[in-house]
């Protein structure tokens, strides 16, 4: 079997985002992405220009990686990247599973992979307008196909400004039966080399306010609006 390219393993810490904000989390970040999205806060796990910083691992030496951060405590293993679903995590997931733990996954819906079906959490984070990516709906059904109504599936919009909010109730009337999860964007992401850039808090507060109260004065009730637990404690800081 291939390796892995793995920017990075980290934890426990709290997912920070989406259906499983605020639960204990060991996260192993994947190396390598099928997008480039404008607004990336992971550069260093996307660009290739930074491949000499990802580890070629096997899965059994990531499993291993895994349960010493869990002190072999079963948890939910959060797959990230970059874009996880472009590698072959099965082995994996097979390692944890049989070990009692959890598997989620955060992938924008551009590549299927049959060990979806294998996984606890699938969050399906189309891209916005504002990434200046374009979202092909055929290949994110077929994500949801291969996760044959086993694993629980839900969408993940990050949203800029007005038109990724009006994208954003597009793609919830297309998916009326997928729980729907909207955040505000990092307009100010770390550039790969600086885990300290300065952030501004104030600014993604003032979209969080926007956001909530564009959502209740619309009445769509729908989507639940969360921040980004980890960037309100940490900032920018890599590793948490």
């Amino acid at each position: 079997m291939s390796k892995l390219s793995i920017s990075e393993i980290f934890g426990p810490t709290i997912q920070g985002e989406g259906a499983l904000i605020g639960e204990p989390t060991v996260f192993v970040r994947a190396g390598g992405c099928d997008y480039r999205c404008s607004w990336c806060d992971t550069l260093h796990a996307v660009d290739s220009a930074y491949r000499h910083t990802w580890d070629q691992m096997d899965s059994e030496d990531v499993w291993k990686k895994v349960e010493e951060l869990s002190c072999g405590q079963p948890i939910t293993v959060s797959l990230s990247g970059g874009n996880p679903a472009i590698q072959d995590f099965s082995q994996l997931i097979a390692l944890g599973k049989a070990k009692g733990y959890k598997f989620a996954i955060e992938t924008q819906g551009s590549v299927a992979r049959d060990w979806f079906a294998d996984l606890d959490t699938l969050v399906l984070s189309p891209k916005p307008p504002s990434s200046g990516e374009v979202v092909n709906w055929d290949k994110f059904d077929a994500c949801l196909d291969a996760a044959l109504n086993t694993a629980t599936c839900v969408i993940k919009v990050v949203v800029f400004d007005d038109v990724d909010y009006d994208w954003a109730k597009d793609v919830s009337e297309r998916y009326p039966y997928l729980p729907m999860y909207l955040q505000p964007g990092n307009h100010t992401p770390p550039p790969p080399e600086d885990d300290d850039a300065t952030i501004d808090m104030d600014g993604i507060m003032d979209r969080m306010h926007w956001l909530v109260d564009k959502t209740v004065s619309d009445q769509w009730f729908k989507p639940r609006i969360l921040p980004q637990l980890h960037v309100l404690l940490w900032g920018n800081k890599r590793g948490v």
